[in-house]
């Protein structure tokens, strides 16, 4: 049969499974064989540099930049990312289009010298490349040592048992997605240890007009995932957020309406602001912009100064 769609993603496991996932969905959804959709894989320069953060890099484009390159190119027809990856600003003539149903969205601790963080022993080296995930790890024990984690699931997972760190800070839903949850010894409470805007959020990017595409993804899209994720979007956005930002945020329905919970941080965790909003999930784009004006009044400019 020949290909309708081309699917393109990163050639990671994680990348892989998801890219996999919206494949069988819009193939359950349409009635069509696996051989109407072929994965294309791309890499991307967020896969090939391992050597520092991607904060000093360039940013989170550098895990998207190639794909969306194909895609404008028409080489594909779209594009599955990781949602907490995804720069606020895209391409001209680009636009994210669907998201599948959100997974778990708490991150999850996955320890060998010890089952939690706060069990951790004094000085304990912790791994992880996130700046947020750095500064909620700081917050809660200043004693440790933070040292960077780059790679993929199973690279850290590795680097684990070769002892460069006691423990590490993983997204459960890219460990569920890998079949792989039972390796998280702890789960991170949303409140105390919020998650990166987005994340556990599959997002698919489109060409702005290609109602055929369009028309596809319509059977597959999630409309709640899709304003939680607006309203989390809305507040990177308005506070410029970036690979350079420790920034957290999430979404989720309360009594039929969307509540919001957002946080800025230092990246030595000394100093956060935190602010939470509800509201019609319509308005989800506004709550998510008032949200970041609010939380930045009350922090003021003198607080971004040196780190974002």
């Amino acid at each position: 049969m020949q290909t309708i769609l081309k699917i393109g993603t990163r050639g990671s496991p994680l990348a892989l499974a998801q890219a996999h996932e919206t494949q069988a969905r819009l193939m359950a959804a349409h009635g069509m064989p696996a051989e109407a959709f072929e994965v294309v894989v791309i890499s991307t320069s967020g896969d090939r540099i391992q050597d520092r953060p991607l904060s000093e890099a360039g940013g989170k484009g550098l895990f998207t930049k190639e794909i969306e390159e194909a895609l404008l190119a028409g080489a594909i027809d779209i594009a599955v990312h990781s949602s907490k990856d995804m720069p606020t600003q895209l391409p001209p003539g680009l636009e994210l289009s669907a998201f599948l149903p959100r997974e778990d969205a708490r991150d999850a601790f996955v320890g060998k010298a010890a089952k939690t963080i706060a069990e951790l022993p004094e000085g304990a080296k912790v791994g992880s490349s996130s700046l947020r995930r750095q500064a909620l790890i700081r917050r809660m024990r200043p004693d440790l040592e933070v040292v960077m984690f780059r790679g993929n699931v199973q690279t850290r997972l590795r680097k684990l048992d070769e002892g460069v760190a006691s423990g590490t800070i993983l997204a459960y839903a890219g460990l569920k997605r890998l079949g792989l949850e039972d390796v998280a010894t702890d789960l991170m409470p949303l409140d105390s240890f919020p998650p990166a805007p987005g994340q556990g959020a599959i997002g698919i990017e489109t060409r702005i007009g290609d109602r055929e595409v369009e028309k596809m993804l319509v059977a597959i899209h999630d409309v709640a995932t899709g304003q939680a994720l607006a309203c989390e979007r809305a507040f990177l956005a308005a506070l410029d957020g970036s690979c350079r930002t420790p920034i957290a945020g999430y979404a989720a329905f309360e009594a039929g309406k969307l509540s919001f919970a957002g946080l800025i941080i230092s990246p030595d965790g000394t100093q956060s602001h935190t602010v939470e909003l509800q509201g019609p999930a319509q308005d989800a784009a506004r709550i998510g912009d008032e949200a970041a004006r609010t939380v930045r009044a009350e922090a003021g400019e003198k607080f971004f100064d040196g780190w974002l």
